[in-house]
């Protein structure tokens, strides 16, 4: 296996549609991301207040206590943006071998955060983007707040390993890193052996993936003071409606 230790090459905005079909994968720095909004800057940065006292992870199978989480669910289209009621989240064992086959019901999204005019933009920003590489006419949208803390000595980014979610696309934004070293993320490509490795560490940078073209995976964190902890947000764009359960699809 090919493993680069590189620093990643970062996309312009003017390239990132042909990036993602050429590579499967780009790396945005958070101007971009905030062009790709059409927002200020610091309007996202304004939204990383709301990672703070999020609830914890009752779903963990590791016993862990290291992460906590809010959820939101869209509807995008044909440019416009729709909150559908709070549902699960659920995910097959083909693509989450730990907590798939279950519904995990988490707490919502802060209705402060997402009647902010920055946190819709972003999320129409990256529909908008995506269109140019897959036409849809409708992008269906999960929200994920995460917070991986060192409470315990180490927290673990994504406890089911290298993985695929299930999705079309799978936009992640680093929002902090606080007090840690670790958090590397690692991407490799689904059908081959090549690989790049990185540590994402500007506030709002993204990693954007096409899921289908790409496994990914985040290294787990070691406290170096005594409260560390790694925010993050990650959006998955799916074009064929939700994952649901299939007992759900029989109700």
């Amino acid at each position: 296996m090919t493993i680069s230790s590189l620093l990643p090459t970062l996309t312009p905005v003017k390239q990132l549609v042909q990036t993602l079909q050429g590579n499967g994968f780009a790396v945005v720095s958070a101007e971009d991301v905030a062009q790709i909004a059409g927002v200020p800057l610091n309007e996202l940065l304004e939204l990383n207040q709301f990672w703070e006292g999020l609830p914890r992870d009752p779903y963990l199978k590791d016993g862990g206590r290291y992460r906590f989480r809010r959820h939101a669910s869209y509807e995008i289209k044909n440019g416009a943006l729709t909150m559908v009621p709070h549902r699960a989240h659920w995910q097959s064992l083909d693509y989450n071998a730990l907590h798939g086959g279950i519904e995990r019901w988490f707490e919502p999204s802060q209705a402060q955060l997402t009647s902010k005019p920055a946190w819709q933009s972003i999320l129409l920003g990256l529909a908008r983007t995506l269109n140019g590489v897959k036409p849809v006419t409708t992008w269906f949208v999960e929200a994920h707040q995460f917070r991986i803390d060192t409470t315990d000595g180490i927290g673990r980014p994504t406890p089911e390993g290298a993985h695929r979610d299930g999705v079309d696309f799978v936009a992640v934004f680093l929002l902090n890193r606080v007090g840690i070293k670790g958090g590397e993320t690692r991407i490799f490509e689904a059908g081959g052996s090549a690989g790049l490795r990185f540590t994402l560490t500007q506030p709002w940078s993204l990693l954007l993936m096409n899921d289908e073209k790409m496994i990914h995976e985040s290294t787990p964190i070691q406290p170096l003071g005594p409260h560390g902890y790694r925010d993050t947000l990650v959006l998955t764009f799916r074009s064929n409606g939700f994952q649901d359960s299939p007992d759900r699809s029989q109700q």
